[in-house]
């Protein structure tokens, strides 16, 4: 297995399937409904909130592997408003995420090995350090994630 592809497996299993850490971005979700998805515990962002933020990191992943130059996300692409909870609307923000983490696992298919040590398009790190960072970024939402769902159980 290619070094690439060692980091495309990490990035998936942050997604969905079997991860060392616990549950991944999916299994967390499952069973979320749209209002514990929105509700907002002292001041902290929603889960939903969460998953919108997760899925626009992984666009822009996506873009910055394209060779476009990626400044710092605005405020509102960053964190997008998530409106009034509705479960469909929910569904969508599910829907989001997966299609971004689609369009992400896909651009690094199309990644050629060699392109790890290159710097990304207007930045002083690496493809090698981005696609870490957006591995490690989803892992750390998904335990804010699993924080917010036992917060919401009354544990």
């Amino acid at each position: 297995m290619t070094e690439i592809e060692k980091i495309a497996d990490q990035l998936r299993r942050s997604h969905e399937g079997v991860a060392w850490h616990g549950p991944s971005l999916r299994e967390l979700l499952q069973g979320v409904t749209a209002e514990r998805a929105a509700r907002k515990t002292d001041g902290l962002h929603s889960i939903w909130e969460l998953v919108l933020h997760i899925a626009a990191w992984e666009l822009a992943g996506a873009r910055m592997l394209r060779g476009e130059a990626v400044g710092d996300l605005a405020a509102e692409q960053d964190w997008p408003s998530t409106g009034e909870p509705a479960e469909q609307r929910w569904s969508e923000a599910i829907d989001k995420l997966d299609a971004a983490h689609a369009e992400l696992a896909a651009a690094i298919r199309h990644c050629a090995p060699e392109r790890l040590s290159e710097k990304v398009t207007g930045k002083r790190y690496s493809v090698y350090f981005l696609l870490h960072g957006i591995v490690q970024h989803n892992l750390y939402h998904a335990g804010q994630i699993a924080i917010l769902r036992k917060m919401a159980a009354g544990y």
